[in-house]
């Protein structure tokens, strides 16, 4: 018996952990799915947080995972089915998913979707001032949030030119 698609995405994940960190990038998010084109596999990179600036992932940093990443998965045999790989950077409107990622992207604008109100809104979008123990402060129009990690339901960066 083969294993299950989770399974099968936790194993990618890892293969994809490994041979991303040998180019100085981590693994985002790993997707796979069956679209109209057949199996797609969807790995989105990362910087690794360096504390610098200008920390985008290259279309340099994707060629060079997409292609080892490649080979290793034949290698390792991991997908019984042909697919297609796509390699990217979550975007300038990435999600924010961790205490981690929304400390690193203190100073920027975000959208926060709460499951619970907060002074009377489940949508909020403001620029993040802080990150503490369970809750980011998030300023919006001179006023301040603070909104508990526990009742976001999804989060993202605002695309800011």
């Amino acid at each position: 018996m083969g294993l299950s698609l989770t399974e099968k995405r936790r194993q990618i994940f890892a293969i994809a952990e490994r041979v991303a960190s040998g180019h100085g990038v981590e693994v985002f998010d790993v997707q796979l799915r069956r679209e109209s084109i057949g199996w797609v596999l969807r790995v989105v990179l990362d910087r690794q947080d360096s504390g610098v600036d200008d920390d985008s992932i290259s279309v340099d940093d994707c060629q060079k995972v997409s292609q080892d990443l490649n080979a290793v998965l034949d290698v390792e045999d991991a997908l019984d089915h042909a697919y297609t790989l796509e390699v990217s950077s979550p975007g300038l409107d990435r999600p924010l998913r961790t205490p981690g990622e929304y400390q690193r992207f203190v100073g920027r604008l975000a959208q926060i979707v709460v499951s619970e109100a907060i002074n009377g809104q489940t949508f909020l979008k403001g620029r993040i001032q802080e990150v503490t123990d369970g809750t980011v402060l998030l300023e919006s129009n001179s006023r301040l949030h603070r909104v508990p990690f526990e009742i976001i339901s999804r989060a993202k960066l605002e695309v800011e030119f």
